[in-house]
């Protein structure tokens, strides 16, 4: 129970006094309260925009992510994994070919692991097309619209990496593109994949034609250039034509990996 203040019953003036009093105690402690309130949040607002966050902010948010991607605590990794990481200098920036030929020596398990590159950038929404001069070793299918395929997409069947289609099915795919847009699966002029010969476009993609762009909410760029079987030599030429996919002026940090290794830092040049 609080304290039980006394009041005298009876004295009229006495009484007003008190109930004065009172109230003026309980307005003293609002305005403290107010004022402590305004504190706290003069403290949280200085230097800081809530609905935009300062270059810096975000610049932290996108490293954290990508440290978090590649840095895991090796309490949850196993012998082989440790063992690759203590190869790696992480001070070091290391050039494609010396980072290829590291990854190479890393046995961490039986299965052809793919190559993959991670780039951060300077901004959200870059993408394009490359096409790389070596396979990277993975079967990309492509496939053209007709009925069938529009069959299979009312089932809610997607079977294929990329889908090209002639002008004339466009008004019929329409209704899927809440479904194939947010997988970056809907045919579009931009990227070629709408065509007035389709087989066409279907050829150029299977030679090896990619598609990149960042993801939706951070600057970051993935993209696997090779299995790690692959020539050394073929693997620096996928990497080097990525990256002039992407452009260096864009490149802010790059990493190259295996799919089960620790990320190696890489030397950008502009």
């Amino acid at each position: 129970m609080g304290k039980v203040k006394p009041r005298l019953i009876g004295d009229t003036e006495v009484e007003e006094k008190q109930k004065k009093e009172q109230k003026a105690r309980a307005a003293e402690k609002k305005m403290l309260k107010n004022k402590e309130i305004k504190k706290d949040e003069n403290m949280i607002d200085v230097g800081v925009d809530r609905d935009q966050p300062s270059i810096e902010k975000k610049q932290k948010k996108v490293v954290k992510k990508i440290e978090v991607a590649f840095v895991k605590t090796t309490a949850s990794r196993g012998k082989k994994y440790i063992e690759a990481k203590n190869m790696v200098d992480k001070n070091k920036f290391y050039t494609l070919s010396e980072a290829i030929q590291l990854l190479k020596k890393m046995k961490l398990t039986k299965f052809d692991q793919s190559v993959e590159l991670h780039f951060v950038v300077d901004e959200t929404g870059l993408k394009g097309e490359v096409e790389l001069p070596f396979s990277t070793g993975k079967v990309v299918r492509v496939k053209v619209v007709d009925d069938s395929v529009l069959i299979d997409l009312e089932k809610g069947k997607i079977e294929f990496d990329v889908l090209v289609t002639h002008p004339s099915f466009m008004p019929k795919l329409a209704k899927f593109a809440k479904v194939l847009g947010p997988k970056g699966l809907m045919p579009n002029p931009k990227a070629g994949t709408v065509s007035t010969k389709p087989e066409e476009v279907v050829k150029k993609f299977e030679k090896g034609m990619l598609r990149w762009k960042t993801e939706a909410k951070f600057p970051l760029v993935h993209q696997m250039i090779g299995k790690i079987s692959a020539e050394e030599k073929n693997l620096i030429a996928n990497a080097e034509k990525f990256i002039e996919a992407v452009k260096k002026s864009h490149i802010q940090k790059a990493y190259i990996k295996t799919t089960m290794s620790p990320g190696i830092k890489l030397e950008i040049k502009s």
